[in-house]
């Protein structure tokens, strides 16, 4: 799952010449916390809320209401923005991106073609539905969490064990988080399987597997084996 599929592809930027009170509406009218600056068609700097506020809150104890409308009107984007802004390639991975926005404490990127020329913006919203995605949660179904054995063809076992009652796989996930050298955890979800003989399932998982949990999303029920 490349970043280009997930980013935001209308991008709103401000001029470095902009009035920090042009990018306070900007903002405000689109909803958004980041606004890369642009001198001309090259992305200089980024400007958000943070930034705002960070410039403003000094003066605002000690200016009147007036004085400080005047002076968030002459403050420019290029005296406030961040410089040298983080940024992601276009043919970043999605897991590559989170992994740059968490190392950076950051809530979104622009994005840059093989040009250096932004195409995109890339936020911790786009990277939430791109997980709802990859885990297919709206397919809603059940997701079966196990510990397994890392071995070839371990994990084929027991989804063809859940193929065995009409379950049809939506994601396969695994981990080797937390758990002991030479297992792994494997989350799999599934629908359409036969709810007549799910207890019949679960007995086989449990005979097969180091079964941690499952999550029936269609009724609601959560069954927590271990941790």
């Amino acid at each position: 799952m490349l970043v280009k599929n997930w980013m935001s592809k209308k991008v709103i930027t401000i001029d470095e010449n902009d009035s920090m009170q042009a990018a306070m509406k900007l903002l405000k009218a689109h909803g958004i916390r980041m606004l890369p600056v642009m001198k001309g068609e090259k992305l200089v700097g980024i400007l958000t809320d943070r930034d705002i506020k960070r410039a403003s809150a000094s003066d605002a104890t000690t200016l009147e209401m007036h004085e400080l409308i005047f002076l968030i009107s002459q403050i420019t984007a290029k005296e406030i923005m961040t410089k040298n802004p983080i940024t992601v390639p276009f043919d970043f991975t999605v897991e590559e991106t989170a992994e740059v926005l968490l190392k950076n404490k950051i809530s979104g990127a622009p994005v840059l073609d093989a040009a250096g020329k932004i195409v995109g913006a890339i936020t911790q919203t786009d990277l939430f539905k791109a997980l709802i995605s990859l885990t297919g949660v709206g397919k809603r179904g059940i997701q079966f969490a196990f510990r397994l054995e890392d071995r070839p063809g371990s994990i084929k076992e027991v989804a063809d064990l859940i193929r065995k009652y009409k379950g049809r796989m939506v994601s396969i996930l695994s981990t080797y988080e937390r758990v002991p050298d030479g297992q792994r955890k494997v989350y799999i979800r599934a629908y359409g399987i036969e709810r007549a003989r799910l207890a019949e399932l679960k007995k086989a998982l449990r005979k097969q597997t180091t079964f941690l949990y499952m999550v029936d999303h269609n009724e609601n029920k959560r069954e927590i084996y271990q941790d």
